[in-house]
């Protein structure tokens, strides 16, 4: 081969291994904005906008969706923090980072030589393994009072013992059969506010005041109404009020309305919830008759009241049925209470599912938008412990895990083999980021307690960020999710796959939807 036919294929090779080496980077660079954050000694991030306002955060997922990103490799590893808070809740750092050390370890086997298709069938094979051995270490927890829960609230909100306390107590009011309901979540229960004081309690609160001043703040015994709709009488069009027969049905259905608020007076009804706005009219009719309206309730909360309290939720139609019939929508509640100071209502001691709430507070709005995002990191940790059980933490299982991928890969012929060890390699980082961030060396302490975990034949080796000593994570009571654990590795694993599969990057011409622009009169 010639010097030129050489120099045009190193050329062709160089400029297949662009792409890779650009959304290398910039997954590389969005990793870096969180690593720092990780572990007992991670730090925080300080976010600012173009007009001045700060946010100051810990927290990887809403580091990673405010900070600004133009890259679209850079996009999709943060489509999968998404991703991982959504499903689970916590953990976006870990699946972050693993993401960034899953790329950048295949791309430098890809510059090294190794065939794309192989190195990605490797993280395949090395990522299935890791997962099941992660799946099989996981510790369930049938008791929903297990002292190892407290100690996951502890790890996943950042060692604030209230918080901790307020949510697994939560945790406890709520019960293990609604928490591992799929669509129920135990972070929505988390509310905060500035100048509040840290409690939970059984009930929800309605982030809205009372339609005026003249209605209750408070009522004992309470029958709730909850209207998913406008509390208004319908609509006739200005055309058919002009004539005679539609002002008569103008008429008729204002009458019609009248008669649909009186009932809920002679129900007894104490509370109105109502999912958009309440006519004057009924405003008027039911503030007279001593009964609470809250008007434009998040969807949200009007479902949770609606749960909690035991009422079916109903559309203004549904308020021509009889009083026996409508009897069977209404819901119950010990108490209502309308606290002015926070400028929101409080259902306790509901008839129907149990609900619980936590309230925390904070002197100043910064500091209370962060404690509200550690108490939903812990609250989601407790949920996912509770339903898929618990591992070791501080990385040690990770690094146990990357052990027995290693042995995987020392069966396995071929040049897969670069991509298993792709995974090994990318299960020791959590451990090496934690260490790094307490101050220690990584490779060092890394080397110690993979040694110690072979000899002593424990997983759950790991570092005391504090000394630097190898201690046992389980009985430090450093506990994590394995939920979090299997989640992490297996978004990672599918956005590595994701960028090596992209070999060009072409930018596409601005274009408008078919038939767009045609046959159009100039």
């Amino acid at each position: 081969m010639s010097l030129k036919q050489q120099a045009s294929q190193g050329a062709e090779v160089n400029e297949k291994l662009a792409a890779l080496m650009t959304n290398s980077n910039a997954v590389r660079a969005i990793a870096s904005a969180v690593e720092g954050t990780l572990g007992p000694k991670g730090l925080d991030t300080m976010l600012v906008d173009k007009f001045g306002e700060v946010v100051i955060t810990n927290d990887g997922v809403t580091i990673l969706t405010m900070m600004e990103a133009n890259h679209p490799a850079a996009r999709m590893v943060i489509n999968i923090a998404k991703s991982q808070q959504d499903e689970i809740g916590d953990g976006t750092t870990t699946a972050t980072v693993m993401a960034g050390a899953l790329v950048s370890s295949g791309v430098d086997q890809v510059a090294k030589g190794v065939p794309v298709a192989r190195v990605i069938e490797g993280v395949r094979t090395g990522v299935r393994r890791a997962l099941e051995v992660m799946k099989q270490q996981a510790i369930p927890l049938e008791d929903i009072s297990h002292p190892w829960l407290k100690q996951v609230a502890l790890v996943a909100g950042r060692e604030h013992q209230d918080i901790a306390d307020l949510v697994v107590e939560a945790a406890r009011l709520i019960g293990k059969e609604k928490l591992v309901e799929r669509n129920f979540k135990l972070s929505d229960t988390i509310i905060s506010e500035e100048g509040a004081s840290n409690q939970v309690f059984m009930g929800v609160i309605i982030n809205k005041e009372t339609m005026n001043k003249q209605m209750p703040r408070q009522l004992r015994n309470v029958k709730v109404l909850v209207i998913d709709d406008a509390l208004e009488p319908e609509v006739i069009g200005d055309e058919a009020l002009s004539t005679e027969s539609g002002f008569a049905r103008y008429l008729e259905l204002q009458s019609e309305f009248r008669s649909n608020v009186q009932k809920m007076i002679d129900l007894g009804v104490g509370l109105v919830l109502v999912d958009r706005g309440v006519d004057d009219t009924a405003e008027e009719i039911l503030t007279d008759a001593g009964i609470m309206v809250v008007q434009r309730v998040l969807n949200k909360e009007l479902c949770r009241a609606a749960e909690h309290t035991g009422a079916r939720v109903i559309k203004r139609t549904s308020l021509k049925k009889s009083i026996a019939d409508l009897e069977k929508y209404l819901g119950n509640a010990g108490e209502v209470l309308m606290d002015e100071r926070l400028e929101q209502v409080w259902i306790l001691e509901g008839t129907g599912k149990p609900m619980a709430t936590v309230l925390v507070g904070a002197a100043t709005e910064e500091v209370v938008g962060e404690r509200e995002r550690i108490a939903k990191d812990a609250a989601s940790s407790v949920q996912a412990a509770i339903k898929g059980g618990v591992v070791p933490g501080g990385g040690s299982l990770e690094l146990a895990v990357s052990r027995e991928v290693e042995k995987a890969r020392e069966n396995t012929r071929g040049m897969v083999a670069y991509g298993i060890s792709c995974v090994a390699e990318t299960l020791r980082r959590p451990m090496a980021q934690i260490v790094a961030n307490a101050g220690f060396n990584p490779l060092e302490k890394l080397g110690d307690v993979l040694a110690a975990q072979a000899e002593q034949e424990k997983i759950s080796l790991g570092i005391d960020c504090d000394t630097g000593d190898i201690v046992d994570m389980v009985e430090m009571g450093v506990m994590d999710p394995a939920l979090v654990k299997i989640h992490a590795l297996k978004a990672a694993g599918e956005i590595a796959e994701a960028i090596l599969r992209i070999d060009t990057i072409i930018k596409m011409k601005d274009y408008k939807p078919a038939g767009e622009g045609f046959g159009q009169e100039a």
